[in-house]
């Protein structure tokens, strides 16, 4: 069955249809909020919101296609609101006078895994771009959508699409020759 059937009996409370909707997309939801967020344990909590909020706007939501773009539009606002939240969490944090006692490094150590350095890294350099350039970048290169479907998820027009996408590669490629030398 396609998505759009498949969202036609999610709309009349099939879970089941929705069950195997989330089995179809729940890998590459995963992948884009582990790309966001840099950690694994928070991609995985995201996904669930994610699809939590697509359950809930079910009844309001028409599918043309393929579910994925609406997924990653959902996606897209709830890892901002996880950005948000923990900037602010850092901030509180912050206020608080620091804790000298024994100080025990295994929990620096547990949070250096490889693969979340790496991430790390890039998004790191990811966030040096424009919000819009870097949101068109990373579902350009992760997400596997057209520019139209990017155009759709970010409610924009497809040339901005393509004018955000030409300058974020221009800006990224420059920052790698320059890391280069």
């Amino acid at each position: 069955m396609t998505d759009e059937e498949l969202w036609g009996q999610v709309r009349a409370g099939g879970s089941e249809a929705f069950g195997r909707l989330f089995e179809r997309h729940a890998q590459a939801v995963f992948a884009y909020c582990l790309r966001r967020t840099g950690t694994w344990a928070v991609a995985e909590d995201l996904v669930s919101v994610v699809f939590m909020e697509t359950w809930r706007k079910r009844a309001s939501v028409t599918v043309e296609g393929s579910l994925l773009p609406w997924l990653y539009t959902v996606a897209l606002g709830v890892t901002r609101n996880h950005h948000r939240a923990r900037t602010r969490y850092k901030t509180a944090l912050g206020k608080v006078p620091p804790h000298h006692a024994d100080d025990d490094h295994a929990d620096d150590v547990a949070r250096r895994v490889d693969a979340e350095t790496r991430t790390r890294a890039v998004i790191a350099e990811l966030a040096k771009l424009p919000a819009g350039d870097r949101e068109v970048l990373e579902m350009s290169a992760w997400s596997d959508l057209t520019q139209a479907q990017i155009a759709a998820v970010l409610g924009i027009p497809v040339g901005t699409v393509k004018s955000r996408l030409a300058r974020a590669q221009r800006t990224v490629r420059g920052a790698l020759v320059e890391e280069a030398l």
